[in-house]
């Protein structure tokens, strides 16, 4: 009895692990890869890659995810075999808190934050004491303060770079009042606010284009760049490098240059 209730929980586990869409331990299928990507802009791009991947007898099965933590989390436990949506420093992050082992195996595009306002169109016009949104987690919050440092509304401490909060501001000349949120809620409370840091992805779904409605943007030389990510031992497999080769087709740059025109960058 005791072997045949073994074998129904082993059996049990299998299908658990199956049902999930993804594998841990040893390589990947060579034909069909399983990518988790952020609802929006990265699961548009997504979709013009599985087209370009099927060509090459891949098949990309996407699943998309509506905030910033659960496509890794996916990842480390085998939901899903890559993901597209995040920058290197928000890896790098995440890999030193979880002990998570997670490599970047290509750059894909910049999404560029963008200081965004329904009661300014200038940064010149922000005033004394005003209310300034940004993302309460880690990368993205040090992502918005070097973005209004660019802006010329704080001055932070020297040697800051890739952690900073909201206490490593050094000069804050307006006595601008920062307000950290969650980034997927920034864009629907800037009624709220005077402005706010807001990233592209999230700009996007609340019809804020960067090109044309940001009041500041990111420079194309951030170091913010996205990143398609997979579990290290997967690093090398075919259907890995396949999934990179797809990205980075001439199909796929054209798609991203029409489909939003500036407001995504191709890196390749």
């Amino acid at each position: 009895m005791k072997k045949i209730l073994g074998g129904l929980a082993s059996g049990l586990l299998v299908l658990a692990l199956a049902a999930c869409g993804g594998k841990t331990g040893g390589a990947l299928d060579e034909k069909k890869i399983v990518v988790g990507v952020t609802s929006g802009l990265h699961e548009q791009i997504m979709e013009k890659v599985k087209e370009v991947a099927a060509k090459d007898g891949v098949e990309v099965e996407i699943k998309a995810f509506s905030d910033f933590q659960m496509p890794n989390v996916a990842l480390v436990e085998g939901e899903i075999d890559a993901n597209s949506y995040q920058t290197i420093p928000f890896l790098e992050t995440y890999k030193r808190e979880h002990n998570a082992d997670l490599t970047a195996v290509g750059e894909t595009v910049l999404n560029p934050m963008g200081m965004y306002s329904k009661k300014v169109k200038d940064v010149s016009e922000i005033k004394e004491g005003d209310k300034i949104g940004l993302p309460n987690d880690p990368t993205n919050c040090d992502r918005a303060l070097h973005l209004f440092q660019s802006a010329g509304l704080i001055k932070l401490k020297d040697g800051i770079e890739g952690e900073a909060t909201v206490l490593d501001i050094a000069e804050n000349p307006r006595k601008l009042e920062f307000v950290e949120l969650d980034a997927a809620q920034i864009a629907k409370q800037l009624d709220d606010l005077t402005a706010a840091a807001i990233n592209t992805s999230y700009a996007l779904k609340n019809n804020l284009n960067p090109g044309r409605d940001a009041i500041f943007l990111e420079q194309k030389e951030s170091k913010h760049h996205n990143v398609i990510v997979v579990r290290t031992e997967n690093k090398d497999d075919p259907v890995v490098q396949k999934l990179v080769k797809a990205y980075r087709s001439d199909e796929v740059k054209a798609f991203v240059e029409e489909t939003f025109q500036g407001s995504v960058i191709p890196l390749w």
